[in-house]
């Protein structure tokens, strides 16, 4: 994980501000509000960003990522100053993917004009649902018709690289129901699909309701149902699934190939590489280390403030050292994620000087044995995969791995 000239970097930058709390939500956001803290909290931003391109000597960046809590909550010059001071800190790449991600209800023709003209080519939009109903119950600010009008602003304002999210899975959801989203997101051609099942998360408002028995648990055989509903339903439509929740447009792609409209920045993280977390509670992981900034916005500030160089806003009770072990065993649990290129035998071995089938050999023969993994042949070699009952299995395949 040694940082090289050549390697991949990304880079995520985390803005934590929503307009209100989604009821399923547990990353770490804040409501919007006091003008004060997020002037303080810009300004921690840009001061971390030239800091860690100055430290690291101007790497080359394939990637920049703006998540959140909710990026468009910013007023588009403050999210492009964010952009210019990384363009002037770093080495961008040419064909470098911007991304930020959106929720419909702050998307105006104009801002999205605004965020095309300044750089970011690529659009995360966050509809979850085209079911009003839903999205009321999920906390979602924004209703079907908001969405399907930002998608139309996007086209409009130059976007050609548009991914959308969708969750399924949601209480007393039925497939129908499901398929229905399937559907209406089809209609808008997006080039680009992340679809997830619903996860009851400890300590949101969600969780709450479902212990006291406001709310029921969400069905695993419906959310199996559905999610072999999704494959088959983007199938058929032209999408190829690159990854377990993920799906792209294709048009000759080789069958071991992420499409190319994959997410770049997110194909860094499945593929075990380095990239730089700046923000409020954003993970890093680069030269063998992994770390988390603080997760207050105040004290953020405080830390930047006060640190300089690498890691200057740093958590220090999550900085961990990555053993080869280590490394080996998530190389092998994020790659086996993408689920047309799988892990690279070759790719394996070069990097950690041993055969991925002599130093895996019975979590190996797990999956094959049981028809949730395979061997497939590439220009570079066989690359081990899941199989399509592999994908509703994948952790009994991937927790092979950790013995």
């Amino acid at each position: 994980m040694h940082l090289k000239p050549t390697d991949p970097l990304g880079l995520y930058i985390h803005i934590p501000w929503c307009s209100t709390r989604c009821i399923y939500c547990d990353f770490n956001t804040y409501i919007d509000g006091d003008l004060d803290l997020k002037s303080g909290y810009q300004a921690a931003l840009l001061r971390e960003i030239r800091e860690t391109g100055s430290t690291l000597k101007r790497p080359l960046l394939n990637t920049i990522f703006f998540g959140g809590g909710t990026p468009t909550t910013l007023p588009a010059e403050q999210l492009l100053k964010l952009v210019e001071a990384i363009k002037s800190s770093f080495t961008l790449h040419p064909d470098a993917e911007i991304t930020t991600e959106a929720n419909p209800g702050t998307l105006s023709l104009d801002y999205l004009q605004a965020l095309r003209q300044g750089g970011v080519n690529r659009l995360s939009m966050g509809v979850q649902s085209f079911s009003d109903y839903e999205l009321k119950f999920l906390s979602r600010l924004h209703n079907s018709r908001d969405a399907r009008k930002a998608v139309e602003n996007a086209r409009s304002a130059g976007f050609d690289n548009l991914s959308l999210d969708l969750i399924f899975n949601l209480p007393q959801q039925t497939r129908d129901q499901w398929q229905f989203n399937l559907d209406e997101a089809l209609k808008l051609e997006p080039d680009h699909l992340s679809i997830y099942s619903l996860i009851i998360e400890p300590g949101t408002p969600l969780h709450r309701q479902v212990v006291q028995g406001n709310v029921p648990q969400p069905d695993d055989d419906v959310a199996a149902d559905m999610y072999a509903a999704t494959i088959d339903t983007l199938g058929q439509a032209g999408y190829a699934q690159y990854e377990i929740s993920n799906w792209a447009k294709t048009e000759g792609d080789a069958p071991w190939q992420s499409p190319e409209l994959a997410s770049a920045h997110n194909l860094i993280y499945w593929r075990n590489q380095p990239y730089l977390g700046l923000g409020a509670g954003a993970y890093g992981t680069v030269n063998g280390q992994r770390w988390a900034n603080v997760k207050r916005p105040q004290s953020y500030i405080g830390r930047v403030d006060t640190g300089a160089g690498l890691g200057l806003a740093r958590d220090e009770g999550t900085v961990e050292f990555i053993s080869r072990e280590t490394a080996m065993t998530e190389h092998m649990m994020l790659g086996l994620r993408l689920v047309r290129e799988g892990v690279s035998a070759q790719d394996f071995e070069a990097r950690f000087g041993v055969a991925l089938e002599a130093h895996y050999p019975q979590a190996v023969a797990y999956g094959l044995e049981r028809g949730l993994t395979e061997w497939i042949d590439s220009p570079t070699g066989p690359r081990l995969r899941l199989t399509r009952s592999g994908r509703f299995l994948a952790n009994q395949v991937v927790v092979q791995f950790m013995d």
